[in-house]
């Protein structure tokens, strides 16, 4: 299953710490790319036949796009703050630039609608706590339920305090159904390092009888995992060190929706929730102050 995790760097080219394809990943819709860019540098790109939502992960960023500017203020890091987001669509050259140093997520989708370039400040993020107790997360919505229209799309980011579980019940999205849709899934990882270095995290996904997978790994910042099928979770924050993943979805159907079945030995677990409180370090980013970080 080595083909299904990309250690940080193993993509990496030019301005761009991660650069995962349709084709680089075997299969047909999603992709990611990070950019990392250095103060004062630029980087100009065409999206062809893919959508893309400009997303900063650290600093800030000037887009332009179709004879238009959009300054993103961005954040210090992923665990400090939601940020705002800008919405391309297919074939359209982007030019982004940063003043202080920025890396950017760059999510992708291959599209068949070209829907208008759109923004979303970080006021607009929809932020829902799900699970309990040691199950607790944060979840930030930038093109689920809610956020950005994008033709297939799906974006969000999760954030679980050191010593819980995400991504959990395990869950599914790989067949097209009434309860499920068919989601090819990148997880992209980072871990709040602790006072002595680098943090630590775990991911599982495993397959059903007529799709055999088998994945339990060691995850750290710039990690990715590619999810093709199967049963996916937990995501497991180490104590002592905070996680974030950015998970980046897309699929044949053209109704945008997430629908997932929960692994049925392990679905159980959610009626527990009811009698715990959820983690009270919960949430753990909220929008930067205006005038924050450039």
């Amino acid at each position: 299953m080595s083909d299904l995790v990309l250690r940080a760097g193993d993509t990496a080219g030019g301005a761009y710490a991660l650069d995962v394809t349709p084709e680089r990943a075997g299969w047909r819709f999603s992709g990611l790319k990070v950019l990392e860019l250095a103060p004062g540098a630029g980087e100009t790109l065409d999206t062809g036949p893919d959508e893309m939502v400009v997303l900063p992960l650290s600093g800030s960023c000037a887009v332009e796009v179709e004879g238009a500017t959009f300054p993103l203020a961005g954040r210090p890091d992923v665990f400090t703050a939601v940020t705002d987001s800008l919405y391309v669509p297919v074939g359209t050259t982007v030019t982004v630039t940063s003043v202080g140093g920025a890396t950017l997520a760059l999510p992708t989708a291959r599209a068949t609608r070209r829907r208008p370039v759109a923004y979303q400040g970080a006021d607009g993020v929809r932020t829902e706590l799900r699970g309990a107790g040691r199950a607790s997360r944060q979840v930030n919505d930038y093109a689920m339920a809610g956020g950005l229209g994008t033709d297939r799309l799906l974006v969000c980011e999760v954030l679980t305090p050191g010593g819980n579980w995400s991504s959990y019940p395990p869950h599914k999205h790989d067949e097209h159904s009434e309860v499920e849709r068919e989601l090819e899934e990148i997880y992209y990882f980072a871990v709040r390092p602790g006072p002595s270095g680098p943090g630590v995290a775990y991911h599982r996904t495993y397959g059903t009888t007529g799709r055999p997978l088998d994945l339990l790994v060691e995850v750290r910042s710039g990690d990715a995992v590619l999810v093709p099928h199967g049963y996916h979770g937990p995501s497991m924050a180490a104590p002592g060190y905070d996680l974030y993943y950015l998970n980046v979805m897309a699929g044949p159907a053209e109704d945008r929706t997430w629908l997932m079945t929960d692994d049925p030995a392990h679905t159980w677990v959610r009626g527990t929730w009811e009698d715990q409180d959820v983690d009270p370090r919960l949430p753990m980013t909220r929008p930067v102050e205006q005038g924050g970080p450039t």
